[in-house]
């Protein structure tokens, strides 16, 4: 049977979900007012007393993560308090600004009307390598996002709100990091509105710049008269990975244009038409790509001959549904997600074990399966599986 998600992974992020006003003490710019504030050492708070503030760090693209040791439960994000954030900076290389704290959300605890809650931030402490040992001596650690992303209980609403927050907050921070002078003038570009824009300091300039986001077509092409469907191969990817085309959209081109060109220039394969599926954001890509959207459709091929361009891909082949129907059935995702889990653990601890996690995706009575598609965390597994599983 399929699997289903109420969201794709790294979607439905809890504290995006409402835009607050301006005069909100949880909005981004009174926010940041009581950032200023905090961080200026004032103690004559008021109203914005009620807020309480969580910050997520991040090293090298990755967030802060420790886990309970018990494996259903998994993982959690690692979260601080202000006061907690600002105690571990303490002697670090990494000094405490209000430029340095990205805005990421909040929740504002509004079941009475009462306007209180917590204001979510995420900051890049990669500067500050004494930060691993003393975040070790509390077993929280540096979790890459895709560690992460296999080792999230995808039935778990709570879990895939957290795994949203922090691919989110990655590709807010890699955005800062990337984009640091402005396209026009070179000038510097410095953080406004509480890290969501950038503007130059340039005062004959003054260009603002927001988060961009880059669109990549992934598409599962289909021979209808020969109920087969086409899979690439990346040298990149694991052995036995089989997955869909995919490649970004170009200058003037339309979603279903490129993929028609991209599967052309990939795999000589002629497209006609072109459904759209559904989409999923991919904070997990080059960081020189932090923000990229994947949008999937169901591309229906009109020539069959494939040509591979041995630049791009290192196959590619047409699967019958009943090989890909089998893949599905018996990869077991179940065990690559305890196995990351497990990592998780590990890394937290301090006793990373270099393991390859895909490799125990397609492994069924000790046999390996010739092929397997990619998990529930990618969106290239509902294309395929919505094919394979059709009437």
């Amino acid at each position: 049977m399929p699997i289903t998600l109420k969201s794709p992974v790294f979607a439905g992020n809890p504290i995006r979900s409402k835009t607050p006003k301006p005069t909100d003490p949880f909005s981004p710019t009174q926010a940041f007012e009581t950032l200023k504030i905090l961080i200026s050492g004032q103690t004559h708070i008021q109203e914005p007393s009620l807020l309480t503030f969580k910050i997520l760090p991040f090293r090298k693209g990755r967030p802060l993560a420790g886990s309970s040791g018990d494996l259903v439960k998994k993982w959690h994000l690692g979260w601080l308090t202000f006061d907690e954030f600002k105690v571990v900076l303490e002697g670090s290389e990494v000094s405490l600004s209000e430029e340095l704290l990205v805005y990421l959300g909040y929740d504002d605890g509004d079941d009475e009307g009462e306007k209180s809650g917590v204001v979510y931030w995420g900051v890049d402490v990669s500067l500050g390598d004494g930060l691993v040992q003393k975040f070790g001596s509390q077993q929280l650690s540096f979790v890459q996002l895709t560690t992460l992303m296999v080792a999230t209980d995808w039935a778990d609403d709570k879990a895939m709100g957290q795994l949203a927050i922090a691919g989110y907050a990655r590709a807010l921070l890699e955005w800062h990091t990337t984009s640091r002078f402005c396209g026009s003038c070179g000038e510097k570009l410095i953080p406004i509105e509480a890290g969501r824009r950038k503007q130059c300091i340039n005062e004959s300039c003054k260009k603002r710049i927001y988060p961009r986001v880059d669109p990549v077509v992934i598409m599962l092409v289909i021979d209808k008269e020969n109920d087969r469907a086409l899979f690439s191969k990346h040298s990149r990817l694991v052995p036995r990975m089989w997955s869909c085309l995919s490649g970004f959209l170009e200058p003037g081109e339309s979603l279903e244009e490129a993929v028609r060109r991209e599967t052309w220039e990939e795999t000589g394969i002629e497209v006609g038409e072109v459904i759209y599926h559904s989409s999923q954001p991919w904070p997990v890509g080059s960081s020189s790509m932090p923000c990229q959207l994947m949008v999937g459709f169901l591309a229906y091929a009109t020539s069959f001959e494939i040509n591979v361009d041995k630049k791009e891909l290192e196959d590619a082949a047409w699967h019958s549904r009943e090989d890909v129907k089998r893949a599905l059935t018996l990869t077991e995702y179940g065990k690559a997600q305890k196995t990351a889990a497990t990592k998780v653990d590990q890394i937290c601890k301090g006793v990373e074990k270099g393991q390859n996690l895909a490799a125990d995706f397609g492994v069924e009575s000790g046999e390996l399966l010739p092929m397997f598609v990619p998990g529930p965390f990618a969106i290239a597994h509902h294309l395929i599986s919505s094919w394979a599983h059709q009437v």
